[in-house]
């Protein structure tokens, strides 16, 4: 039985998400011209940290396990979901807080509101996750079959 370290699927799921999280951050210094640490953990913007993660899993227990086994069928899946997940339900989400930032903002004006503001950046565009997935893809093909 071989030690955790040497878990090639798991580091390649972890390096893409890692990856991603940097890439982000480092898009939006681009964009917005300063540095926002967090854009570098947090969620949403492109590209997706999450589809990535879980595209170099399921890449990577393809590989190592075979692509009609059991467990790359359970790991496309679990992929499959957290994508559809990242671009649409969160997606909505984001779209649901924008929305209601800008009814406070215009209900209250300038008068005080005891509530923060809604996290607008939580899902991510069709092209972020389609981005994320090819970034884990690669990964997990680079550190799973290049081993």
């Amino acid at each position: 039985m071989g030690r955790f370290s040497e878990n090639t699927v798991f580091w390649s799921a972890f390096l893409a998400w890692l990856v991603a999280q940097i890439l982000k951050g480092l898009l939006s210094l681009i964009k917005q011209k300063k540095m926002d640490f967090r854009r570098f953990v947090g969620a949403g913007g492109m590209p997706s940290s999450h589809s990535a993660f879980v595209s170099a899993l399921a890449t990577g227990v393809g590989l190592t396990d075979g692509w009609a086994s059991t467990s790359f069928a359970l790991a496309l899946v679990f992929a499959l979901v957290v994508m559809y997940d990242a671009a649409g339900v969160r997606l909505a989400a984001s779209k649901q807080a924008q929305v209601l930032n800008k009814m406070v903002q215009e209900l209250f004006g300038e008068r005080e509101f005891h509530h923060k503001r809604l996290k607008e950046l939580i899902g991510h565009t069709p092209v972020e996750v389609i981005v994320g997935a090819l970034l884990g893809i690669f990964f997990g093909w680079w550190l799973v079959a290049g081993k």
